[in-house]
Protein backbone atom coordinates (compact mmCIF):
# COMPACT_ATOMS: atom_id res chain seq x y z
CA UNK A 1 0.00 0.00 0.00
CA UNK A 2 2.87 2.37 0.83
CA UNK A 3 4.38 1.76 -2.60
CA UNK A 4 1.01 2.38 -4.25
CA UNK A 5 0.60 5.70 -2.43
CA UNK A 6 4.17 6.67 -3.26
CA UNK A 7 3.66 6.03 -6.96
CA UNK A 8 0.34 7.88 -6.85
CA UNK A 9 1.96 10.97 -5.31
CA UNK A 10 4.92 10.74 -7.67
CA UNK A 11 2.66 10.73 -10.73
CA UNK A 12 0.65 13.62 -9.33
CA UNK A 13 3.75 15.59 -8.43
CA UNK A 14 5.31 15.06 -11.86
CA UNK A 15 2.05 15.97 -13.58
CA UNK A 16 1.84 19.28 -11.72
CA UNK A 17 5.46 20.25 -12.39
CA UNK A 18 4.66 23.32 -14.49
CA UNK A 19 2.24 24.76 -11.95
CA UNK A 20 4.56 23.93 -9.05
CA UNK A 21 7.57 25.53 -10.73
CA UNK A 22 5.57 28.69 -11.34
CA UNK A 23 4.39 28.82 -7.74
CA UNK A 24 7.74 27.80 -6.23
CA UNK A 25 9.64 30.55 -8.02
CA UNK A 26 7.15 33.14 -6.87
CA UNK A 27 6.97 31.83 -3.32
CA UNK A 28 10.76 31.79 -2.94
CA UNK A 29 10.81 35.43 -3.92
CA UNK A 30 7.93 36.32 -1.60
CA UNK A 31 8.86 34.30 1.48
CA UNK A 32 12.65 34.52 1.25
CA UNK A 33 12.90 38.03 -0.07
CA UNK A 34 10.36 39.65 2.24
CA UNK A 35 11.32 40.86 5.70
CA UNK A 36 7.85 41.19 7.18
CA UNK A 37 4.13 40.64 6.75
CA UNK A 38 2.55 43.78 5.33
CA UNK A 39 0.14 44.82 2.57
CA UNK A 40 2.79 44.36 -0.12
CA UNK A 41 3.38 40.83 1.15
CA UNK A 42 -0.31 39.95 0.78
CA UNK A 43 -0.49 41.67 -2.62
CA UNK A 44 2.40 39.55 -3.88
CA UNK A 45 0.73 36.32 -2.74
CA UNK A 46 -2.54 37.42 -4.31
CA UNK A 47 -0.85 38.12 -7.65
CA UNK A 48 0.91 34.75 -7.62
CA UNK A 49 -2.29 32.82 -6.93
CA UNK A 50 -4.22 34.67 -9.63
CA UNK A 51 -1.50 34.07 -12.22
CA UNK A 52 -1.66 30.36 -11.31
CA UNK A 53 -5.38 30.50 -12.17
CA UNK A 54 -6.78 30.12 -8.68
CA UNK A 55 -9.31 32.74 -9.79
CA UNK A 56 -9.91 36.26 -8.48
CA UNK A 57 -12.89 35.38 -6.30
CA UNK A 58 -11.19 32.34 -4.80
CA UNK A 59 -7.91 34.17 -4.25
CA UNK A 60 -9.62 37.05 -2.46
CA UNK A 61 -11.29 34.60 -0.05
CA UNK A 62 -7.98 32.87 0.62
CA UNK A 63 -6.15 36.15 1.26
CA UNK A 64 -8.91 37.39 3.56
CA UNK A 65 -8.77 34.16 5.56
CA UNK A 66 -4.97 34.34 5.69
CA UNK A 67 -5.02 37.92 6.96
CA UNK A 68 -7.50 37.01 9.69
CA UNK A 69 -5.56 33.99 10.91
CA UNK A 70 -2.27 35.86 10.88
CA UNK A 71 -3.87 38.57 12.98
CA UNK A 72 -5.59 36.17 15.37
CA UNK A 73 -2.47 34.07 15.78
CA UNK A 74 -0.12 37.04 16.19
CA UNK A 75 2.06 35.58 13.45
CA UNK A 76 5.09 37.67 12.49
CA UNK A 77 7.33 35.24 10.56
CA UNK A 78 6.74 34.77 6.84
CA UNK A 79 7.75 31.09 7.11
CA UNK A 80 4.88 30.43 9.52
CA UNK A 81 2.58 32.31 7.15
CA UNK A 82 3.57 30.02 4.29
CA UNK A 83 2.50 26.89 6.18
CA UNK A 84 -0.72 28.61 7.19
CA UNK A 85 -1.50 29.41 3.56
CA UNK A 86 -0.99 25.77 2.57
CA UNK A 87 -3.37 24.67 5.32
CA UNK A 88 -6.02 27.18 4.20
CA UNK A 89 -5.80 25.96 0.60
CA UNK A 90 -6.32 22.36 1.73
CA UNK A 91 -9.34 23.36 3.80
CA UNK A 92 -10.85 25.33 0.93
CA UNK A 93 -10.48 22.35 -1.43
CA UNK A 94 -11.94 19.74 0.91
CA UNK A 95 -15.51 18.73 0.10
CA UNK A 96 -18.08 17.27 2.47
CA UNK A 97 -19.89 13.98 1.91
CA UNK A 98 -19.18 10.89 -0.15
CA UNK A 99 -18.27 12.19 -3.60
CA UNK A 100 -18.09 8.68 -5.06
CA UNK A 101 -21.35 7.24 -3.76
CA UNK A 102 -22.23 6.39 -7.37
CA UNK A 103 -19.68 3.58 -7.19
CA UNK A 104 -21.87 1.71 -4.69
CA UNK A 105 -25.03 1.53 -6.84
CA UNK A 106 -25.87 0.96 -10.53
CA UNK A 107 -24.98 4.29 -12.13
CA UNK A 108 -24.66 6.24 -15.36
CA UNK A 109 -21.77 8.64 -15.83
CA UNK A 110 -22.64 11.22 -18.46
CA UNK A 111 -19.60 13.16 -19.66
CA UNK A 112 -20.28 16.63 -21.05
CA UNK A 113 -18.06 19.48 -22.21
CA UNK A 114 -16.79 21.39 -25.20
CA UNK A 115 -14.76 20.07 -28.12
CA UNK A 116 -11.20 19.12 -27.31
CA UNK A 117 -11.58 18.86 -23.54
CA UNK A 118 -10.71 15.15 -23.57
CA UNK A 119 -14.10 13.54 -22.97
CA UNK A 120 -13.54 10.45 -25.13
CA UNK A 121 -10.14 9.67 -23.64
CA UNK A 122 -11.56 10.27 -20.16
CA UNK A 123 -14.47 7.91 -20.87
CA UNK A 124 -12.04 5.22 -21.98
CA UNK A 125 -9.76 5.65 -18.98
CA UNK A 126 -12.66 5.63 -16.52
CA UNK A 127 -14.00 2.46 -18.12
CA UNK A 128 -10.63 0.74 -17.95
CA UNK A 129 -9.99 1.79 -14.36
CA UNK A 130 -13.38 0.63 -13.12
CA UNK A 131 -13.12 -2.59 -15.12
CA UNK A 132 -9.75 -3.24 -13.47
CA UNK A 133 -11.41 -2.57 -10.10
CA UNK A 134 -13.85 -5.41 -10.76
CA UNK A 135 -16.87 -3.40 -11.91
CA UNK A 136 -19.15 -4.46 -14.76
CA UNK A 137 -18.79 -1.53 -17.14
CA UNK A 138 -20.47 -0.57 -20.39
CA UNK A 139 -19.48 2.25 -22.76
CA UNK A 140 -21.88 4.27 -24.91
CA UNK A 141 -20.52 6.16 -27.93
CA UNK A 142 -23.08 8.98 -27.96
CA UNK A 143 -20.81 11.30 -29.92
CA UNK A 144 -22.25 10.29 -33.27
CA UNK A 145 -21.08 13.38 -35.17
CA UNK A 146 -17.38 12.66 -35.04
CA UNK A 147 -16.35 9.31 -36.45
CA UNK A 148 -12.94 9.65 -34.80
CA UNK A 149 -14.61 9.74 -31.39
CA UNK A 150 -16.33 6.39 -31.95
CA UNK A 151 -13.13 4.86 -33.33
CA UNK A 152 -11.14 6.19 -30.39
CA UNK A 153 -13.63 4.86 -27.86
CA UNK A 154 -13.72 1.52 -29.66
CA UNK A 155 -9.97 1.19 -29.15
CA UNK A 156 -10.42 1.82 -25.44
CA UNK A 157 -13.25 -0.71 -25.41
CA UNK A 158 -11.05 -3.38 -26.96
CA UNK A 159 -8.04 -2.52 -24.85
CA UNK A 160 -9.92 -2.66 -21.55
CA UNK A 161 -12.30 -5.48 -22.57
CA UNK A 162 -15.29 -3.25 -21.86
CA UNK A 163 -18.26 -3.71 -24.24
CA UNK A 164 -19.51 -0.69 -26.16
CA UNK A 165 -22.85 0.39 -27.61
CA UNK A 166 -22.60 2.52 -30.74
CA UNK A 167 -24.77 3.81 -33.55
CA UNK A 168 -24.30 4.80 -37.16
CA UNK A 169 -22.39 7.99 -37.88
CA UNK A 170 -24.76 10.95 -37.70
CA UNK A 171 -27.50 9.00 -35.91
CA UNK A 172 -29.47 10.40 -32.99
CA UNK A 173 -27.23 10.35 -29.87
CA UNK A 174 -30.29 9.84 -27.67
CA UNK A 175 -31.07 6.60 -29.54
CA UNK A 176 -27.59 5.30 -28.70
CA UNK A 177 -28.17 6.15 -25.05
CA UNK A 178 -31.58 4.45 -25.26
CA UNK A 179 -29.97 1.23 -26.51
CA UNK A 180 -27.17 1.51 -23.95
CA UNK A 181 -29.61 1.95 -21.07
CA UNK A 182 -31.50 -1.21 -22.04
CA UNK A 183 -28.25 -3.13 -22.51
CA UNK A 184 -26.99 -1.95 -19.11
CA UNK A 185 -30.13 -3.21 -17.41
CA UNK A 186 -30.10 -6.53 -19.23
CA UNK A 187 -26.43 -7.16 -18.40
CA UNK A 188 -26.76 -5.97 -14.79
CA UNK A 189 -24.07 -3.38 -15.41
CA UNK A 190 -22.53 -1.52 -12.47
CA UNK A 191 -21.51 1.49 -14.50
CA UNK A 192 -22.65 2.86 -17.85
CA UNK A 193 -20.28 5.57 -19.15
CA UNK A 194 -21.66 7.80 -21.91
CA UNK A 195 -19.37 9.87 -24.10
CA UNK A 196 -21.26 12.80 -25.66
CA UNK A 197 -20.49 15.18 -28.52
CA UNK A 198 -18.37 18.23 -27.79
CA UNK A 199 -20.93 20.92 -27.21
CA UNK A 200 -20.23 24.59 -27.67
CA UNK A 201 -21.89 26.03 -24.60
CA UNK A 202 -23.65 28.75 -26.60
CA UNK A 203 -25.30 26.37 -29.08
CA UNK A 204 -28.91 26.01 -28.02
CA UNK A 205 -29.71 23.04 -30.23
CA UNK A 206 -26.86 21.00 -28.83
CA UNK A 207 -27.92 21.80 -25.29
CA UNK A 208 -31.44 20.71 -26.19
CA UNK A 209 -29.97 17.45 -27.44
CA UNK A 210 -28.24 16.97 -24.10
CA UNK A 211 -31.55 17.50 -22.31
CA UNK A 212 -33.09 14.84 -24.59
CA UNK A 213 -30.43 12.39 -23.44
CA UNK A 214 -31.31 13.20 -19.84
CA UNK A 215 -34.98 12.50 -20.49
CA UNK A 216 -34.17 9.16 -22.12
CA UNK A 217 -32.08 8.07 -19.14
CA UNK A 218 -34.70 9.18 -16.63
CA UNK A 219 -37.42 7.29 -18.48
CA UNK A 220 -35.59 4.15 -19.58
CA UNK A 221 -33.17 3.68 -16.68
CA UNK A 222 -34.76 5.38 -13.64
CA UNK A 223 -33.27 2.90 -11.17
CA UNK A 224 -29.73 4.03 -12.02
CA UNK A 225 -28.00 6.94 -10.31
CA UNK A 226 -27.20 9.63 -12.88
CA UNK A 227 -23.82 11.29 -12.42
CA UNK A 228 -23.18 14.22 -14.78
CA UNK A 229 -19.55 15.29 -14.94
CA UNK A 230 -18.23 18.21 -16.97
CA UNK A 231 -14.82 17.57 -18.51
CA UNK A 232 -12.59 20.66 -18.56
CA UNK A 233 -9.29 21.23 -20.35
CA UNK A 234 -6.83 22.39 -17.68
CA UNK A 235 -4.69 24.25 -20.22
CA UNK A 236 -7.50 26.74 -20.87
CA UNK A 237 -7.60 28.00 -17.29
CA UNK A 238 -10.35 30.49 -16.56
CA UNK A 239 -11.95 29.92 -19.97
CA UNK A 240 -12.81 26.42 -18.80
CA UNK A 241 -14.49 27.96 -15.78
CA UNK A 242 -16.68 30.09 -18.04
CA UNK A 243 -17.65 27.00 -20.06
CA UNK A 244 -18.51 25.05 -16.92
CA UNK A 245 -20.73 27.89 -15.69
CA UNK A 246 -22.63 27.80 -18.98
CA UNK A 247 -23.16 24.06 -18.70
CA UNK A 248 -24.24 24.49 -15.10
CA UNK A 249 -26.97 26.89 -16.23
CA UNK A 250 -28.32 24.30 -18.66
CA UNK A 251 -28.09 21.18 -16.52
CA UNK A 252 -27.29 20.03 -13.01
CA UNK A 253 -23.62 19.14 -12.70
CA UNK A 254 -22.46 16.65 -10.08
CA UNK A 255 -18.78 17.35 -10.48
CA UNK A 256 -15.88 18.13 -12.76
CA UNK A 257 -12.98 16.27 -14.32
CA UNK A 258 -9.96 18.42 -15.17
CA UNK A 259 -7.69 17.03 -17.89
CA UNK A 260 -4.23 17.94 -19.20
CA UNK A 261 -2.97 19.48 -15.96
CA UNK A 262 0.48 18.19 -16.84
CA UNK A 263 0.65 20.60 -19.78
CA UNK A 264 -0.08 23.83 -17.94
CA UNK A 265 0.96 26.16 -15.12
CA UNK A 266 -2.73 26.83 -14.43
CA UNK A 267 -3.30 24.01 -11.95
CA UNK A 268 -4.90 26.42 -9.50
CA UNK A 269 -8.08 26.28 -11.57
CA UNK A 270 -9.07 23.15 -9.63
CA UNK A 271 -9.69 25.37 -6.64
CA UNK A 272 -11.54 27.98 -8.69
CA UNK A 273 -13.86 25.32 -10.11
CA UNK A 274 -14.88 24.11 -6.67
CA UNK A 275 -15.19 27.53 -5.10
CA UNK A 276 -16.92 29.46 -7.88
CA UNK A 277 -19.09 26.68 -9.32
CA UNK A 278 -19.76 24.95 -6.03
CA UNK A 279 -19.19 21.54 -7.58
CA UNK A 280 -16.44 19.13 -6.56
CA UNK A 281 -13.52 18.19 -8.75
CA UNK A 282 -13.76 14.38 -8.79
CA UNK A 283 -10.97 13.35 -11.14
CA UNK A 284 -7.89 14.98 -12.61
CA UNK A 285 -5.71 13.99 -15.55
CA UNK A 286 -1.97 14.53 -15.21
CA UNK A 287 -0.66 12.57 -18.17
CA UNK A 288 -1.44 10.31 -21.10
CA UNK A 289 -1.23 6.96 -19.35
CA UNK A 290 -4.17 5.08 -17.88
CA UNK A 291 -2.94 5.55 -14.31
CA UNK A 292 -2.61 9.31 -14.86
CA UNK A 293 -6.36 9.79 -14.47
CA UNK A 294 -6.79 9.95 -10.73
CA UNK A 295 -9.44 10.70 -8.14
CA UNK A 296 -8.94 14.21 -6.86
CA UNK A 297 -7.30 14.25 -3.43
CA UNK A 298 -7.13 17.85 -2.05
CA UNK A 299 -4.39 17.07 0.48
CA UNK A 300 -2.18 15.32 -2.06
CA UNK A 301 -2.92 17.99 -4.68
CA UNK A 302 -1.77 20.89 -2.48
CA UNK A 303 1.22 18.92 -1.21
CA UNK A 304 2.22 18.23 -4.82
CA UNK A 305 1.94 21.92 -5.67
CA UNK A 306 4.19 22.95 -2.80
CA UNK A 307 6.47 19.90 -2.61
Amino acid sequence: MAEEKKSFFKRLSEGLTKTRNHIAAGFDEIFLGTSGIDDDFYDDIEELLITSDFGVQTTEKVIEELRQRVYDGHITKTGDCRQLLIRILKEQLTQEGDLYAFEQVPSVILLVGVNGAGKTTTAGKLAANYRNAGKRVLLAAADTYRAAATDQLKKWSERSEVPMIMGAEGSDPASVVFDAAHAAKARKTDLLICDTAGRLHNKKNLMNELNKIFRVLEKEYPEAHLETLVVLDGTTGQNALVQAKEFGESTKLDGAIITKLDGTAKGGMAMAVQDELNIPVKFIGVGEHLEDLQKFDPEAFVDALFA
